[in-house]
């Protein structure tokens, strides 16, 4: 069982950054692919970027590409999220995720296994 602990989420201005970390345990060695998901009150979960381990293949979906970077630092075995020119509409819980295969898509029913989530205002 792989455990996913987020942080990093709090408030910052339209325009700012912030950056999310996904704290993960040895056990993220049985899979190899990581996402970034994020639920709006009233709307369902969307994909916001995948990670592909083995060949560091990585993928947006268009209303974060340019402004959002997701990587993996494997020595610290943790996933980040880098958000830059964040705009109101970013707001949202923001939940990290693994798996074996996240398709173009990033459909959260391709995750596995979820950490607790941690909010994000942009105000």
């Amino acid at each position: 069982h792989v455990q996913l602990v987020e942080s990093g989420g709090g408030s910052v201005q339209a325009g700012g950054s912030l950056r999310l970390p996904c704290a993960t345990d040895t056990a993220v060695f049985s899979v190899n692919c990581f996402a970034w998901f994020r639920e709006i009150p009233g709307r369902e979960r969307e994909g916001v970027a995948a990670m592909r381990i083995g060949n560091s293949f990585t993928d947006y979906s268009d209303f974060v590409k340019g402004r959002f970077t997701i990587s993996k630092d494997n020595n610290k075995n943790t996933l980040y999220l880098q958000m830059n020119n964040l705009k109101p509409e970013d707001t949202a819980m923001y939940y990290c995720a693994a798996g074996y295969y996240f398709g173009l898509a990033i459909s959260p029913t391709q995750a596995h296994y979820w950490g607790q989530g941690t909010q994000v205002t942009v105000s």
